[in-house]
């Protein structure tokens, strides 16, 4: 071992250099977890116990030489590059800015904000952490109910009963805490940030974005329900675009519905996008049930509403042409800068 310390210790005492990479080689060799010093480390376990005070004073000093003269080197290049760096004409142009652009996310969450507080909805926020009572229980979710199943849910402290805490699986939980809080008439759209506990492919991600919105009064009714989001979609996706209402169940609504669009790739035709259905779906919706109401306090025999909900990244989908949930939140340049134009 003391041969192969001397012979290092020559090698490390005759090396030079003033370029990085070659630096960063002889830190390898030597200092790297798999280098030279780390393997007589490893050699140093099987010297005898008599030894092993003598050669670990020697190691020891081995290590620290091999460390100082790295440091110099390193300090000696980084002073160059700094010299050199300083060094420059100042009469050259400079370089330009890049503009940077709004994520598609966010132009098309702003777009459908304003076009709902054309229509009388104010906007409305609430914690992305929530208990078992706004996220499920006062929606009418029975204990029982899949939602609640680990699988789909991101659960923070979990126990027996409503004690629950989770990272929530969508914005109604803002619906309950507003509806809590107030009193009738309530217009609002809930926009923000949903989890669940899916894996994550070209289709699905374990968080996304959703707008619901919340309408509750005297005498509303399902055909004002049909209206508003009829006249919400002209405003999305211009006039012309086709509008069906498909029956669907919801825990918190009834009667309940699916609505569809008709594509706005094929215009109808049939494209991968819808299936070739020449519809694709874009939210839930429904009348608030009235255990819905009754858990917050309102009065059902008095008042009623309707609720609706819409994943943004689907929206997106649509009017961009965008196949794969994952781009959205790699951060890719690239494909941010399509959106430039976008910019309002």
């Amino acid at each position: 071992m003391q041969d192969k310390i001397d012979q290092y210790t020559a090698e490390i005492k005759a090396f030079t250099s003033a370029k990085a990479d070659e630096l960063e080689a002889f830190r390898i060799k030597y200092l790297g977890t798999k280098g030279l010093i780390k393997d007589l480390f490893e050699q140093f376990k099987t010297v005898g116990t008599e030894e092993k005070r003598t050669f670990g004073k020697v190691l020891n000093e081995f290590k620290q030489f091999a460390e100082s003269k790295y440091n110099e080197l390193k300090d000696s290049i980084d002073s160059s590059t700094a010299t050199e760096d300083t060094e420059f004409d100042m009469t050259l142009p400079g370089e330009g800015v890049s503009v940077g652009s709004r994520h598609p996310l966010s132009l098309i969450r702003n777009e459908i904000i304003d076009i709902f507080k054309r229509l009388g909805f104010v906007v409305a926020e609430g914690p992305e952490i929530e208990d078992d009572w706004h996220n499920f229980s006062a929606l009418n979710f029975p204990e029982e109910h899949p939602a609640r199943d680990m699988q789909d849910t991101f659960f923070i402290k979990k126990n027996s009963g409503t004690d629950d805490i989770a990272l929530r699986t969508h914005t109604s939980s803002v619906q309950v805490r507003m509806m809590e809080n107030g009193k009738p008439p309530f217009r609002a759209i809930m926009p923000g940030r949903v989890y669940r506990n899916e894996a994550i492919s070209a289709r699905a991600h374990c968080f996304f974005h959703q707008v619901e919105g919340l309408y509750v009064d005297e005498n509303v009714s399902f055909s004002d329900l049909k209206q508003t989001l009829y006249s919400f979609v002209q405003e999305l996706y211009g006039e012309g675009t086709k509008v069906r209402f498909r029956p669907s169940y919801f825990p918190f609504t009834e009667p309940s519905a699916e609505m569809d669009v008709s594509c706005t790739i094929c215009k109808g035709a049939g494209c991968n996008m819808c299936k070739h259905s020449g519809w694709v779906e874009i939210l839930g919706c429904g009348m608030v049930d009235p255990n819905v109401l009754e858990n917050c306090g309102i009065d059902s025999k008095k008042y009623t509403g309707f609720a609706f909900g819409m994943g943004i990244e689907r929206i997106t989908n649509l009017k961009y042409v965008i196949r794969d949930l994952r781009l959205f939140s790699e951060n890719d340049v690239r494909f941010l800068e399509q959106f430039k134009t976008e910019i309002i």
